[in-house]
């Protein structure tokens, strides 16, 4: 019997996991991240267990650690999203296609082309994650000295989305008549030049590609930050986010679909799809040897490398084992920094217990069995957590085996997740309408 709300499950593959231990668990394939052959296969495998999305978030730099902890860091090589996605698009038929695009270091009319090219190359599955890029390292990559700041960083995105959706509804639907007999290939009269000039853009159009499928492809954001959760409100159709607890994400699923009906959206045009950490065994002990095997595998090097990230400030220097000391603001992740602090006042942690942890996978996990894991799961659509999650395997092929093959039935059992794909587009399987054009009444 279907359950009155359904979850939706994304799956989080760039890299195909967060955990920096990953390509070393035993039967783990260690190039599984760069590797087109073993990527099909996942994408593949996620489409037969009717997953909404395959998500290819990505960096614009190496990650910003030393080399000791990089030389152990398998995102190091890690393909183009658009290059890979395109690919992918052509061995699946139903599975949704996420990619990152960065509003810090990319072009509206890039962004708008290279998402309209996916939406239509895969009819209808693109989705656009909106991020405006925390390593300051990136920076340095396009010709800029330092990182931008932080805040100037989302009013950009603001406008930038503006111009993005804007190029994406140049032509109305019916734009392009391809009238043989006339020799008339498109209409004049259902095509809109932007000609937008604003604050931090001046874009003029068309884009020249017809609109898209979907209308637009799906708007995806990341972060919790104070900008961040308006900007969702404003603008997302889904949020990924990482709350560590129940009463943590209640919380900012409350605040972000509030911020919704106060500036006129309606609530439920949202998807909230935290990531979620999952290792399965046969018992809630074994799921936990599982996951201390792992955390086993993550190299202080690395792990307190993590730290620092996660900080916005080097914790190499600090005694690994005496509590964190005092950290000062910085230009970095807000939400990062917000995270370890918490951690650090809740649990009394180490240095170094806390750069295992952020060496490992810090955020929400479900660990133990394909039940206690669909408990979880279905608490948290029932007390409006989440809207589902967005799936970070532990490991390599056997990790998102253990999902697709003994947590998706469970769930499926218990009539909260899907069967079959209903529709055919990313939209339809997230439940989201079709965006009217702004520039033309349809006809």
């Amino acid at each position: 019997m279907a359950h009155e709300r359904q979850l939706h499950l994304g799956a989080f593959m760039r890299p195909v996991s967060l955990h920096t231990g990953a390509w070393r668990y035993p039967g783990a394939y260690p190039d599984a991240n760069f590797n087109f052959k073993h990527l099909k296969e996942f994408a593949q495998r996620l489409e037969a267990a009717k997953f909404d999305a395959y998500f290819m978030a990505d960096h614009l730099a190496v990650l910003n650690m030393p080399l000791e902890a990089l030389k152990r860091s398998q995102t190091v090589t890690s393909f183009e999203p658009f290059t890979l996605l395109s690919a992918l698009a052509a061995v699946t038929d139903r599975i949704g296609l996420v990619a990152t695009a960065s509003t810090t270091f990319d072009e509206p009319y890039h962004v708008a082309r290279r998402f309209a090219s996916l939406d239509h190359i895969s009819a209808g599955r693109a989705g656009w994650n909106i991020v405006t890029t925390a390593n300051p390292d990136a920076a340095l990559n396009f010709g800029l000295d330092e990182h931008v700041e932080h805040g100037e960083r989302y009013r950009h995105a603001r406008e930038f989305y503006d111009v993005v959706t804007g190029l994406w509804d140049s032509f109305a639907d019916d734009a392009f008549t391809r009238d043989v007999e006339s020799g008339q290939f498109f209409d004049p009269a259902r095509m809109h030049v932007l000609n937008h000039k604003g604050e931090e853009l001046s874009v003029r159009g068309p884009l020249n590609i017809a609109r898209p499928p979907q209308g637009w492809p799906v708007i995806v954001q990341a972060g919790q930050s104070e900008p961040g959760r308006q900007l969702a409100a404003e603008t997302a159709e889904v949020v990924f986010c990482s709350p560590r607890d129940l009463p943590a994400a209640q919380s900012l699923y409350a605040d972000i679909k509030e911020r919704m009906a106060a500036v006129g959206r309606d609530p439920d045009s949202l998807k909230i799809l935290p990531a979620a950490f999952i290792v399965i065994g046969d018992s809630i002990e074994e799921a936990r040897a599982k996951r201390a095997l792992l955390d086993s595998l993550v190299h202080y090097d690395s792990a307190v490398a993590s730290l620092s990230i996660a900080l916005g400030h080097d914790a190499s220097g600090f005694d690994p084992d005496g509590p964190l000391p005092e950290i000062p603001e910085t230009n970095a992740s807000k939400t990062g920094r917000a995270q370890v602090l918490k951690f650090t006042q809740e649990e009394q942690l180490t240095v170094r217990q806390l750069a295992q942890r952020y060496g490992g996978y810090a955020g929400l996990a479900f660990v133990g069995t394909p039940e206690t894991i669909a408990d979880e799961m279905a608490q948290w659509l029932t007390a409006r957590g989440s809207d589902g999650f967005n799936i970070v395997f532990p490991y390599l092929p056997q990790g998102l085996d253990d999902v697709v093959d003994r947590l998706v039935p469970e769930l499926q059992r218990r009539g909260v997740f899907r069967r079959e794909y209903e529709g055919a587009t990313l939209r339809e399987h997230l439940g989201l309408s079709r965006p009217v054009n702004r520039f033309f009444a349809s006809r």
